[in-house]
């Protein structure tokens, strides 16, 4: 056997194959939705993956008010934002975020999981969240993917 033979091809920005997916996150756990959908964006699902390249795909998510929480966690939970100032620290539950935005919750989980470096924000702009079942890209014709 030729040693040449076995390199390993590692994908890059220009070769990766990257497609459009839409999930419908209607009573969906957050955090199960959110683990599945950090997978997809960082590409891990395909045999070409390459931890140091953006090689995942496009992601659409609808129905955003849709998802919950197990257990008490819509008003347990709580989400800590420090403005900067002095005495700035402030609290919120998901309850609060749903009446304000509801696609801040899974923004949030989703980008929690992704890597905290250029490339996490890189793909983070990967993922489109809507509320309700109408999104603007029907253009790329984005396949249909049912996270159980």
């Amino acid at each position: 056997m030729d040693a040449v033979s076995y390199k390993t091809v590692s994908v890059n920005a220009k070769s990766a194959n990257k497609t459009w997916v839409l999930v419908d996150a209607s009573d969906m756990v957050v955090g199960r939705l959110s683990s599945e959908v950090a997978k997809i964006l960082r590409g891990k699902h395909k045999p070409s993956y390459t931890p140091h390249a953006d090689c995942g795909d496009y992601v659409i998510i609808v129905n955003a008010e849709k998802i919950r929480f197990t257990g008490n966690k819509m008003n347990d939970k709580e989400y800590v934002h420090y403005t900067g100032y002095p005495g700035g620290q402030r609290f919120a539950t998901p309850t609060e975020w749903m009446r304000k935005n509801p696609a801040m919750i899974l923004e949030n989980a989703i980008r929690g999981m992704l890597p905290k470096n250029r490339l996490g924000r890189e793909i983070y702009r990967n993922l489109h969240i809507y509320v309700g079942s109408e999104h603007p890209h029907t253009a790329q014709q984005p396949k249909t993917l049912k996270l159980s």
